[in-house]
């Protein structure tokens, strides 16, 4: 089976072994198409509204770039790949070469979404598409059910988080060919796995952006974002910007058959345009890929429910869920005590804000919040059933973001750890969990890029002055210590030991995951749809307890009773049902009280 979309810009072969070669550069006086293997400067004939376009023969493989008024030679922005990185040419390519065998897949139901998070440089040795491909047997038999990969939008250098990419069509070359990718696409979905993309739309990164040079009207001064002037997806000329991006996302599910894709930080994406571009770009995929399981998934600091909606069959109008940051705040709270940061504002009740997570969604649904100055934050959740929030206990960013990449398995107890794992993978929300987490990795997760000159300095005396403020990094001594972004070291050091697996703890850590991924499978997602939407409820037992209950349509409840605190607590009432799972022997469980450090489930069916 052959995919293919049909970009309306960008290299496109055509029927006759001619290519059909097109860039908006508004700013530009004259064009000239560059192919490489020749030399020969071709000029692209001016057309409406900022376009250039020719058709020659050049062939899939063919090497090219755009000249601009004769001067600038730039890659083309909808590159398919770029065999020498985003500063080299394009290559032409021809996405029907490609063999696909999955025909029949059609991705799998929502509610059975087990995400497991990876950065492909780091999850295997080699660092490649080929390398997670060849771990995809390990990652069906720990029972998730959907890969994410972290964005692999071709970037500056060889090493890179991904979220600084420039060319968001072309895989980066040091992860492999754009085949590599989709063999690995088409290897997850034989074994069952669904396959899910981080995308940026909010940004591009600071280096080997081109579009400045001949199509400012791609951004705006009209709106601001941490990397500076926005995207244009509001004022005038943002038709075609919109375009780019609603062309981006059909191109990664349709081309490469993804099943989903997480967008990354949607709050820093300005548009005051009815509809907004997030609208319109879950419609649009939503009206051309309806015969399909498509999911799609918001990161939103802003908590807006409302892109979260339900159709009256309860699926999702827009966005199928957003990650919950709220839970995952509350919860590492609750298990390292820290509260620095945005930490401090879930200190004084952890337990509450973990327990309103839980059955409502966000601990923040509109009222202030004290980390943003007493602004309101947050839209209400409580209606929105629980499987529009992914939970999770680590991912890039609270790894990442950290000065030192520590995971939370270096912070926290082991037996507190259990017991929040136990919480999060069994509870109704769809849970994410960060490569490694399943057999308790200690390597760091460090930010890391691969830059140099004052963009290197800019970078790595950044990092230093942001975390100047937190205690631990006060001095400048302390300051130096924390690892330099650029340096080859820290993204080595960031690459999973797949080694420790043969040594304590590690494998017994991966034997509770496994547990725990198989009882969710079969026990909590056969009654995920049953749960009656709002009608949850929790109560707390001082600061580090939490009672909680999700009523079903049958009638019976689903309910977890967990203590983060070292000493027993006492429910006021034995909670319903028989008991699904506990993070000790069942032979020991008194459902009224609950030891120290402990969780335990109820199915009252």
């Amino acid at each position: 089976m052959k995919r293919k979309h049909v970009l309306p810009f960008g290299a496109e072969l055509l029927s006759q072994g001619d290519t059909r070669f097109r860039l908006w550069a508004p700013k530009a006086s004259s064009v000239e198409l560059e192919l490489s293997a020749s030399g020969d400067l071709i000029r692209m004939a001016a057309r409406e509204q900022g376009w250039f376009e020719v058709e020659t023969a050049a062939r899939a493989g063919t090497q090219y770039r755009f000249r601009i008024d004769g001067e600038h030679r730039v890659p083309d922005p909808a590159s398919r790949f770029q065999r020498e990185g985003v500063h080299g040419a394009s290559e032409v390519l021809d996405p029907n070469s490609f063999e696909w065998e999955d025909e029949a897949w059609r991705g799998r139901p929502w509610e059975q979404t087990i995400l497991y998070e990876l950065h492909v440089g780091t999850f295997s040795p080699e660092g490649t598409f080929a390398g997670a491909e060849r771990r995809l047997d390990y990652l069906a038999q720990l029972g998730v059910s959907a890969i994410e990969l972290m964005p692999v939008a071709c970037f500056p250098g060889k090493r890179n988080w991904g979220y600084d990419g420039v060319l968001p069509y072309a895989p980066a070359q040091s992860y492999g060919r754009p085949e590599d990718l989709k063999r690995l696409l088409d290897s997850a979905h034989a074994k069952g796995l669904m396959v899910f993309l981080d995308v940026v739309y909010n940004h591009f990164g600071p280096e080997g952006n081109y579009l400045w040079l001949y199509a400012p009207q791609f951004f705006t001064d009209r709106h601001r974002t941490p990397w500076g002037e926005a995207i244009n997806f509001d004022g005038d000329h943002s038709r075609t910007v919109r375009d780019f991006f609603l062309h981006n996302a059909l191109y990664w599910l349709e081309e490469y058959h993804f099943d989903g894709l997480r967008f990354d930080a949607v709050h820093a994406i300005k548009d005051d345009s009815r509809p907004d571009i997030l609208t319109e770009l879950a419609e649009t995929i939503r009206r051309k890929l309806a015969g399909r399981e498509i999911h799609l998934v918001l990161e939103n600091d802003n908590n807006a429910a409302r892109y979260l909606e339900r159709e009256g069959n309860r699926r999702p109008r827009w966005y199928s869920a957003q990650w919950n940051d709220d839970i995952h705040h509350a919860a590492h709270v609750l298990v390292t005590g820290e509260r620095d940061g945005y930490y401090a504002e879930y200190g004084d009740d952890p337990a509450a804000k973990l327990g309103r997570c839980l059955t409502e969604g966000f601990a923040w649904q509109g009222e202030g919040s004290p980390f943003r100055g007493g602004a309101a934050r947050g839209e209400p959740s409580r209606n929105l059933p629980p499987e529009c929030f992914v939970s999770f206990l680590q991912n890039h960013d609270q790894v990442g973001n950290r000065a030192c990449g520590e995971r939370v398995a270096c912070l926290s107890s082991s037996a507190a750890l259990r017991a929040l794992a136990a919480v999060l993978l069994l509870a109704p929300s769809p849970p994410l969990l960060f490569m490694g987490e399943e057999f308790g990795a200690t390597t760091p997760f460090l930010f890391f890029c691969d830059w140099s000159g004052s963009l290197a300095d800019k970078v790595r005396n950044g990092r230093r002055e942001e975390f100047r403020k937190f205690e631990r990094f006060s001095s400048p001594e302390a300051q130096q210590q924390i690892p330099d972004p650029n340096l080859l070291p820290t993204f080595l050091a960031s690459k999973l030991d797949w080694n420790c697996l043969e040594r304590p703890p590690h494998a017994e850590w991966l034997k509770i995951y496994r547990e725990l991924l198989a009882v969710r499978r079969h026990k909590i997602v056969p009654v995920l749809k049953e749960i009656v939407p709002g009608a949850a409820r929790y109560q707390t037992l001082g600061r580090e307890a939490v009672l909680a209950s999700w009523e079903l349509t049958t009638g019976g409840s689903l309910g977890l009773f967990a203590n983060f605190g070292q000493e027993p607590v006492l429910a006021p009432h034995e909670p319903k049902g028989s008991p699904v799972y506990a993070t000790f022997a069942q032979a020991e469980l008194n459902p009224r009280q609950m030891p120290g450090f402990s969780a335990a489930w109820f199915l009252n069916a």
